[in-house]
């Protein structure tokens, strides 16, 4: 590759290769190439229009891939950045002035100097020792210090080899010799000095060279009289020419994201901003005030402020769970309220986090197993701790993690001695309950004074408003389970038609382009309003879990109870709800006991046997019992919306007189 003019025409990749990102922003014009007279082109998911005459504020870039073009045949392919062929250098019989232009050709680590060599073009005498025109000098090491110097081997033209010390600024004209160091893309890519070069690829894979390698960058720009952002590659066939020292006068409107706007000094604040770039169609926010914030909209930036939130939630019921992050700026008032734990897991979590937890047991639970406790509603117990237990079985003990808790009695009971009043019970952790926290505290809190005082957890009861909100929808919760504090950093926002009535926007979770304005803000300078900002913020249901991930608190889930072997489970008798469960309702609906014989690899189909036929006897109906009654009993007529039609005796089978015949002693039990 030539020398780049940098104030001339070159291609956009050529610019790109050679301007350092630390020289930029840079301003360009459109010269001519592909895309001109206003051609509208979705490059990487950015609308850009680049027409001859167009000016870009080229603001940043970031390495993509390599260009790799053929010279003898003009065909260009594109390497990625993880290319493992390798390159070696196309010698050139060009001079470099100083020692150090020709060693600046390898890089930096010492293990691949020894295959580097170079020769002079006249002798150089340094420190007594003389090297002569044309010998070989082997790059051997790099001395950084303050008089840099290059250790190298010099091989003479009679065989005799010795080291000389060069410095890096010695001048002279020194050209490349036969070298075998292959270089990786890699390292072409990050040496400029590199990238005027040709070269030969070492894989078979590739066609015969030279090649003329040339990095490929994302561009990131701003296009002159467009608000938003464009993003290209630098491949794109255009030509351009660097204008930034001609257009000093020009203003380019400059996107910031919430995170850029933070980064603003505190001076900078109060300010008019416009919204270049709206969110996304699905928002993470459940806000009223989220669909003000389209492309195009002005806004009043009043500050940036970290703000302490809790993540608060309903709790689960027939209505779907909301979710919220209220600030403690919140003006309302809360009480707490009892929690509910589902199962003895729950509460060795609960009590870890806050110690001395006192629950009631709302029913009776049995014991799970031998040398296990079991309570009764109305049980109030005091969590202790959890412990390994040995529990009895019929051929070794098992290990099981249980909670010990104290089982406090009635301290109402006088006649109860002092160490009777409590007693140690074991409950295994997969334990259901329900357990309901005991707490006698009736204060009302603020939302900052419960985050200070307890730990969270915590189930609470807004039972007052916050008067400085419009529309407050907590108190209309029966409880809130505020889950955990954080910090969000906030930039307070409000609309020009309300300047008064702010909001936050948290700055790390909405992607919001905007740019600052000089318009004046619409008040009195000096004389600030007092605001009103909102406290509430409700969130997604997607929302709500990623913030749970992020800060670890979903709990892992209870453990299960340990298995039991087949025998020991055969042999367990079954308690009166399981044999509810499982007997029949009624005849029609059960399956014959035949059924339970049938396995999935069983090849004999068991078929039910028919019905005996009906004995001679029961031609005639059963005799009925009369009831021993004190007084004569009064007829009973019989219910004529429960009876069925008589059917004629000759018109039925056998079967059916069967049939009748039971039907009409039932009626006859039933009426007396």
């Amino acid at each position: 590759m030539e020398d780049v003019d940098m104030a001339g025409v070159v291609s956009m990749l050529e610019y790109m290769a050679w301007v350092e990102k630390s020289a930029l922003p840079r301003v360009l014009q459109v010269s001519s190439g592909v895309y001109f007279q206003g051609s509208i082109y979705e490059v990487s998911g950015s609308e850009v229009c680049l027409s001859t005459g167009d000016l870009v504020k080229v603001t940043g870039k970031e390495l993509l891939s390599a260009s790799c073009k053929n010279i003898t045949t003009k065909e260009t392919c594109e390497l990625p950045l993880d290319h493992a062929g390798l390159f070696k250098l196309v010698l050139e019989d060009r001079p470099y002035s100083t020692v150090k232009e020709i060693v600046d050709l390898v890089p930096a680590d010492l293990d691949t100097r020894s295959s580097f060599s170079f020769t002079s073009h006249s002798d150089i005498t340094e420190e007594g020792n003389v090297v002569k025109a044309k010998e070989v000098l082997t790059l051997l090491s790099l001395n950084p210090g303050k008089e840099p110097y290059a250790q190298c081997l010099v091989r003479g033209q009679d065989g005799t080899s010795s080291e000389v010390l060069l410095p890096l600024s010695c001048n002279g004209q020194f050209y490349e010799h036969s070298n075998t160091y292959a270089y990786s893309l890699k390292t072409i890519l990050a040496k400029p000095c590199l990238l005027k070069r040709h070269f030969n690829s070492t894989s078979v894979q590739m066609c015969e060279g030279p090649f003329q390698i040339t990095p490929i960058y994302q561009v990131q720009a701003i296009m002159h009289l467009r608000k938003n952002m464009v993003q290209f590659p630098s491949s794109l066939e255009v030509d351009v020419m660097d204008v930034t020292d001609q257009s000093q006068h020009l203003t380019f409107v400059t996107p910031m994201t919430l995170a850029e706007v933070m980064s603003q000094p505190q001076q900078s604040f109060p300010t008019m901003a416009e919204v270049l770039e709206g969110l996304e169609v699905m928002p993470l926010l459940k806000c009223d005030w989220l669909k003000g914030l389209q492309k195009g909209q002005e806004l009043i930036l009043h500050s940036c402020r970290d703000s302490p939130m809790v993540l608060a939630s309903t709790l689960h019921g027939k209505r779907a769970q909301q979710h919220f992050l209220v600030s403690l700026r919140y003006g309302g008032r809360l009480r707490r309220r009892p929690r509910e734990f589902a199962t003895v897991y729950e509460l060795q979590v609960a009590a870890h986090r806050m110690p001395g937890l006192t629950v009631t047991v709302s029913k009776h639970l049995e014991a799970l197993s031998e040398g296990l406790d079991s309570l009764s509603a109305g049980d109030q117990l005091e969590v202790l701790h959890s412990q390994t237990v040995d529990l009895p079985g019929d051929d070794r003990k098992q290990a099981m993690e249980v909670l010990v808790c104290k089982r406090l009695l009635d301290a109402d009971d006088e006649d109860e001695e002092e160490d009777e009043k409590s007693e140690e019970v074991k409950l295994p952790m997969y334990m259901e309950g329900p357990f309901v926290e005991k707490i006698k505290d009736k204060k009302k809190y603020s939302l900052a004074d419960m985050v200070q005082h307890f730990t969270l957890p915590l189930d609470v009861k807004v039972v007052m408003r916050d008067t400085d909100l419009q529309s407050d929808p907590l108190p209309d919760f029966p409880a809130l389970r505020l889950k955990e504090a954080v910090m969000e950093s906030v930039v307070v926002t409000s609309l020009p038609s309300q300047p008064l009535k702010c909001f936050e926007l948290p700055s790390r979770w909405l992607n919001l382009s905007l740019s600052l304005k000089k318009d004046p803000v619409p008040w009195p300078a000096g004389q600030p309003p007092e605001l009103h900002c909102e406290t509430i913020m409700e969130l997604t249901e997607a929302f709500y879990y990623e913030l749970q991930k992020l800060s670890g608190e979903l709990d892992a889930p209870p453990p299960l109870p340990p298995k039991r072997p087949i025998e020991q489970l055969r042999q367990t008798p079954k308690t009166t709800a399981e044999i509810k469960r499982n007997s029949p309702r009624d005849h029609r609906g059960s399956l014959p006991n035949q059924m339970g014989n049938l396995t999935l690899h069983s090849t004999t189909v068991v078929k039910r046997a028919p019905p005996p036929p009906p004995p001679d006897h029961l031609d005639e109906p059963p005799a009925v019992i009369p009831r021993k009654l004190s007084a004569p009993a009064p007829s009973v007529h019989s219910n004529t919306y429960v009876r069925t039609p008589q059917k004629n005796k000759a018109e039925g089978h056998d079967y059916e007189i069967l049939d009748e015949f039971v039907r009409k002693a039932q009626e006859s039990v039933m009426f007396y």
